[in-house]
């Protein structure tokens, strides 16, 4: 069972350069976790990809069709006094945004505080620099 930021989830969804590598990932551990949140940040991302035209609307239904799909198969952490005050903790130990903090303070929350023993999947550079330093295994 893997953590995974919603980073990582857009691209097993939408054609990238990085989509193979993570749905190797996917396939090798399909036990996904995710922060709540996951599915709005991941929304948000393919809605400012069309804004931007990196994608047309096809494109942005086939992610929005492949996210329902996946989304019932994943455990999800729930907003919990205990995520918020552990990314309020981590805002204070990294260059996060807030929602990367919530991130990150969610896959806390799973490991039970042991990141050691436990993968991060994640393609923000900032992110993955801060998983990396709390103890998680980042990939890819």
């Amino acid at each position: 069972m893997r953590f995974w930021d919603s980073s990582a989830i857009l691209p097993t969804c939408v054609q990238e350069p990085r989509s193979q590598m993570l749905l190797q990932l996917r396939r090798d551990d399909p036990d996904i976790v995710v922060w709540w949140a996951t599915k709005v940040e991941s929304v948000s991302a393919v809605q400012r990809l069309l804004r931007m035209r990196q994608i047309d609307a096809a494109g942005r239904a086939i992610f929005l069709d492949c996210v329902e799909a996946l989304w019932p198969s994943l455990d999800q952490i729930a907003p919990t006094e205990e995520v918020r005050t552990r990314a309020e903790q981590l805002l204070a130990r990294h260059s996060l945004r807030a929602a990367d903090a919530l991130q990150l303070g969610a896959a806390l929350v799973w490991a039970r505080d042991q990141p050691a023993r436990h993968d991060f999947v994640c393609l923000d550079e900032r992110l993955r620099e801060a998983a990396r330093r709390e103890g998680f295994t980042v990939l890819p």
